[in-house]
C-alpha cells in the first residue's frame, strides 16, 4: 500500500512527478505537500495531514493505512506548497528522437517508412562542412537518400519537405507509471503534454 503512486503537483496545480505514498505522507506530515480530494461536485479541496486524518475518519474507503492509534485514507494526489517550477530537460540528439520529430517521414519524398527503411542524412554533407546535429539531420528514405548522394538538395534537384530544427517541444518529466494511473488523475494529465523522454 505504502508504495502505490501518488501524482505529485507543483505549486500552479501542473503535474510535475509521482512519489509513493510512503514519500507524501512525509511530505505531507513536514508542511511541504497538501492532499488534493475531489467532492461530489467534482471541485478540488486540500487537505493538511490533520484535516486529511479526519476527513479520512469522517468518509473512510477502501485503501486505509492503518497505524497504532488511527487509520488514514491513501492519498492519490498532492500538491507542493512551494515548488513552482516545472522541471525541464534537453531532448536527447539521438536517432530514435530524429525519427520521432519527422514522424517516420522521409523529409524529400513526404512517405511514411517504417524505421528500419528510413536513414539520417546530412542535409549539408559533412565533408561540405555540415554538422552532426538538429539543424542538419533529416530522415530519408533509403532511394532518396541515394538519390542525393553526397550533394546539397538544390543540386539534386529535390527539395525538403520542412526545415530541419531543434524540437520545441514543450518542458516535460520523465514519469514510470507502476500500473494504472488513478482516474482522478485525468483532469490533471493532459496526454499531448506528456512527451516521455525517448531511450536511444
Amino acid at each position: 500500500m505504502l508504495d502505490r503512486q501518488v501524482l505529485v503537483l507543483n505549486r500552479l496545480w501542473q503535474a510535475v512527478n509521482v512519489c509513493t505514498v510512503r514519500r507524501a505522507f512525509t511530505l505531507l506530515c513536514q508542511g511541504h505537500a497538501q492532499v488534493v480530494c475531489s467532492d461530489a461536485k467534482n471541485n478540488f479541496l486540500t487537505h493538511d495531514f490533520s484535516s486529511w486524518q479526519e476527513f479520512s475518519q469522517r468518509e473512510p474507503e477502501e485503501e486505509m493505512v492503518h497505524t497504532i492509534s488511527f487509520k488514514i485514507r491513501v492519498p492519490r494526489i498532492i500538491v507542493l506548497l512551494l515548488f513552482d517550477r516545472l522541471p525541464q530537460k534537453e531532448v536527447k540528439f539521438t536517432r530514435h528522437n530524429i525519427f520521432e520529430r519527422d514522424k517516420n517521414t522521409c523529409q524529400y519524398c513526404g512517405k511514411i517508412f517504417e524505421r528500419k527503411d528510413l536513414n539520417l542524412d546530412h542535409v549539408i554533407p559533412r565533408d561540405r562542412g555540415g554538422l552532426t546535429n538538429w539543424e542538419n539531420i533529416v530522415c530519408s528514405c533509403i532511394p532518396c537518400n541515394t538519390r542525393k548522394g553526397n550533394r546539397l538538395p538544390h543540386e539534386a534537384g529535390m527539395h525538403l519537405i520542412r526545415k530541419p530544427a531543434r524540437p520545441k517541444w514543450r518542458p516535460f518529466v520523465h514519469l514510470t507509471f507502476h500500473g494504472q494511473q488513478h482516474d482522478s488523475w485525468k483532469h490533471f494529465i493532459d496526454l499531448a503534454y506528456w512527451n516521455v523522454e525517448l531511450g536511444d
